[in-house]
């Protein structure tokens, strides 16, 4: 569907119902399929042909969803996982081994964070996280014989810092590495990561993707475009006995990438995502254009009420001209940054947790991107074991809110906004 708009992909990509069939994409609830003859399935377990024999690879309603979102993102595939988290360990797995090295922007989200700095350092996994803002010869000085890529987010949660896609993309490729973006808070609505140099584009499809916070789910998707048979990638460039000798890069072309996750990783490891998740995933896309917009125009309007209100210490928004990233958020998210706002009540903590139990449009949820609006202290909440300095180690500090902006009418998120200040 190349020739069409963003926002009518977004409807009709993905799934082409042929004379007769459903016009809706169908759920495909079933974990086996039928076939005629061995040969036929011996065939598709030698990728010889296209076709699904066990739902934990490939499912009809999910591949449907998987061409949707490669094509939002200007992708040539994408493989859908059971939740955002398993998609960025499956990516980073995909091409990583014990002894190997990641460079990472130290503004990320806490449970990449984790993952990184904890989890695969356990597997022999070293990262070494580095100032988003750096700059290439700084970024230069940490690269090592062993690493093995780059990884940023487009915009970061909680800190909304806004990534220089270009700059990570200039340095990345010049050392023959692959630049990893996760993509969830900007979506392909507002930025298409690939565009700008980036090789390999995730998302957590629970946020804005899905919209509803009815369904858990992840997303890779391969650009197509990065030469993975320079050396550095064995397991790409090499055969893989366990899978009768394949050579990726010789046998799947610019797919090698992605064919790998796929018929090794999610073979082995197995988080495939539901049929029926992958179903609601879809609707959620087909109106993801429409959401975007107004969740990008809600919190403008929010961000500029909450800088000039007299109870507020400071508010970061990068859609705002005071904010640091207001220049590359016009660069690479000219459509709109996302809904997601942070800002410092005074009368630190304990005026902070009034404001957020006063507030009665907002819900208090662990959980941002969807199209209610929601609110969070998180030095009451997710970081209550800390005190105030380690707080601000981690970059929050006790009287920081954190909003989650819906598409609900902002006059009423606005009043709500009001009626909750007044109460502090």
């Amino acid at each position: 569907m190349n020739n069409y708009h963003i926002d009518t992909k977004c409807i009709q990509s993905g799934y082409e119902p042929k004379n007769g069939e459903a016009r809706v994409l169908p759920i495909y609830q079933s974990t086996t399929y039928k076939y005629d003859s061995s040969e036929h399935v011996a065939k598709l377990f030698d990728l010889e042909e296209e076709g699904f024999f066990y739902t934990r690879l490939a499912n009809p309603t999910v591949d449907c969803v998987e061409r949707k979102i490669a094509d939002l993102e200007g992708g040539i595939a994408a493989m859908c996982t059971s939740s955002g988290q398993a998609a960025t360990m499956v990516a980073i797995l995909n091409i990583c081994n014990v002894g190997d090295h990641i460079i990472s922007s130290s503004n990320i989200y806490g449970g990449t964070m984790n993952l990184l700095a904890v989890t695969l350092k356990k597997m022999g996994i070293e990262c070494t996280f580095v100032d988003p803002d750096a700059s290439i010869e700084e970024l230069q000085g940490l690269v090592k014989d062993n690493t093995k890529l780059v990884f940023a987010e487009t915009i970061a949660n909680p800190s909304l810092v806004v990534a220089d896609l270009e700059k990570l993309a200039k340095f990345a490729h010049s050392n023959d590495l692959p630049l990893i973006v996760d993509n969830t808070f900007a979506t392909p609505i507002n930025c298409r990561p690939i565009e700008h140099g980036a090789d390999i584009v995730l998302h957590s499809t629970s946020k804005y993707m899905d919209g509803h916070a009815v369904a858990l789910g992840g997303v890779i998707v391969d650009s197509g475009n990065f030469n993975w048979d320079n050396g550095k990638f064995p397991g790409l460039s090499t055969p893989d006995e366990s899978y009768h000798g394949m050579v990726y890069t010789r046998d799947c072309g610019r797919a090698a990438y992605i064919t790998k996750a796929r018929v090794q990783l999610m073979r082995d490891m197995g988080m495939a995502p539901s049929p029926n998740n992958a179903f609601l995933l879809n609707l959620g896309l087909e109106t993801l254009h429409l959401r975007m917009e107004r969740h990008c125009s809600n919190a403008m309007k929010v961000a500029e009420y909450l800088e000039q209100h007299n109870q507020v210490l400071w508010v970061n928004f990068p859609g705002l001209k005071s904010n640091k990233y207001y220049d590359l958020a016009k660069k690479y998210l000219p459509k709109g940054v996302c809904g997601v706002i942070s800002f410092g009540i005074k009368g630190g903590r304990q005026a902070a947790v009034k404001f957020m139990d006063s507030l009665k449009l907002a819900s208090i949820v662990v959980h941002v991107a969807d199209a209610r609006t929601s609110v969070l202290h998180p030095a009451s909440t997710t970081h209550r074991q800390l005190n105030d300095q380690q707080l601000a180690d981690c970059g929050i500090s006790p009287e920081m809110i954190r909003m989650s902006i819906g598409i609900e009418n902002v006059d009423d998120i606005l009043n709500d906004i009001e009626q909750a200040f007044r109460n502090i």
